[in-house]
């Protein structure tokens, strides 16, 4: 699949074709709920495969008293669910770490928020039956391709141990936003993991299987664990849930504003827990913001504050969120090797005339 065969809207900004990668520019985080599928961003390893839902079979096995082949009928006549889920790349904001570090050089719009629809996962596992020696389920998508240090060809993969996915909410969707899920976001059937990086929401899901041991592959133990140098000694975790974070999305970098009374928007959202509270600093106290619509740990908030600026020049504005289980966005992420996490609080820059 080439990257211009693909419609691009206007608010995605895009860092390579070959795999396509684009995020979400800042102003069109301002807009709804949800993220129109036009203008959500994109995350691709390897090249787009091109799979047609009529040949289409989802296969389960490994570890389960039932192997599975499920066509895309099948999988449509099962019972489906619908929510709301933010997905965030893990690497979201990796080019505000300093000293630099190599990979996609995203700034903030590798995020978005949809409304999916698809099958529990739960339901596809209690179908095939876990073997009571399984311990993880192990999810390949139909992308493939070589990474660096190997000669051979690899699929995209990931596991979740098997508490993991049963408290998730997993689910196998085939719908986003009301309309059949776009190719380039993994069309036919892509899995959901919400609050967690969108690294666990496996495109183009083709295989699930139940297995017995800790997945080792190339996406679980290479890439996708925060690695950091404490002292003389070496510490290593996997990303698993998105750090609590909150955005500015209006005014946007480098606006010009007239003096007074000035409406600050944007976004905030936490794997971990609902958003309690998000604070903004125009230059001197933190101002608590006016939380819109109902909290949710699968779903960005809403927020807002009108405030009053009075002196002109420069102004620094800076927002941080506070989650429900008391994580506080910090000042300053940690520096990891690979550039994950960096939920460091946003600066964005606006002159007052």
């Amino acid at each position: 699949m080439d990257a211009r065969t693909i419609k691009l809207d206007a608010g995605l900004v895009v860092h390579r074709a070959h795999p396509l990668n684009a995020e979400t520019s800042v102003p069109a985080l301002m807009g709804g709920v949800v993220m129109p599928n036009g203008r959500f961003y994109i995350r691709n390893h390897f090249q787009i495969p091109n799979l047609n839902a009529a040949d289409y079979r989802l296969a389960v096995g490994g570890l389960v008293r039932r192997k599975l082949s499920l066509s895309f009928r099948d999988l449509m006549q099962m019972p489906s669910q619908t929510f709301f889920a933010t997905l965030e790349c893990a690497g979201n904001g990796r080019t505000k770490f300093d000293p630099p570090i190599p990979g996609e050089q995203w700034a903030f719009g590798a995020v978005s928020t949809a409304e999916w629809t698809g099958v529990p996962l739960k339901a596809v596992l209690d179908r095939a039956g876990i073997e009571s020696s399984a311990r993880e389920v192990l999810f390949q998508g139909a992308d493939r391709g070589r990474v660096e240090g190997s000669s051979r060809t690899i699929p995209f993969e990931r596991s979740l141990r098997l508490d993991e996915a049963g408290d998730s909410g997993a689910i196998l969707a085939y719908v986003m936003n009301g309309e059949p899920l776009p190719i380039h976001h993994g069309f036919p059937l892509r899995l959901i993991v919400p609050s967690w990086y969108a690294v666990a929401s496996v495109k183009w899901l083709t295989d699930i299987e139940l297995i017995g041991q800790p997945f080792a592959g190339h996406f679980q133990t290479e890439k996708y664990c925060y690695e950091w140098q404490r002292g003389s000694e070496d510490a290593r975790e996997p990303v698993t849930r998105m750090q609590v974070r909150a955005l500015i999305t209006e005014p946007n970098q480098g606006s010009e504003i007239e003096r007074g009374d000035i409406t600050i928007r944007g976004v905030a959202w936490s794997g971990i827990a609902p958003i309690e509270r998000v604070e903004v600093n125009t230059g001197g106290a933190w101002h608590q913001v006016n939380l819109i619509g109902e909290p949710s740990r699968q779903a960005w908030q809403r927020w807002e504050l009108v405030t009053r600026v009075n002196a002109s020049g420069p102004a620094m504005l800076r927002a941080r969120a506070t989650d429900c289980a008391g994580r506080v966005q910090p000042e300053h992420a940690e520096w990891n090797r690979l550039g994950y996490g960096n939920n460091s609080v946003q600066e964005v820059t606006i002159r007052v005339i």
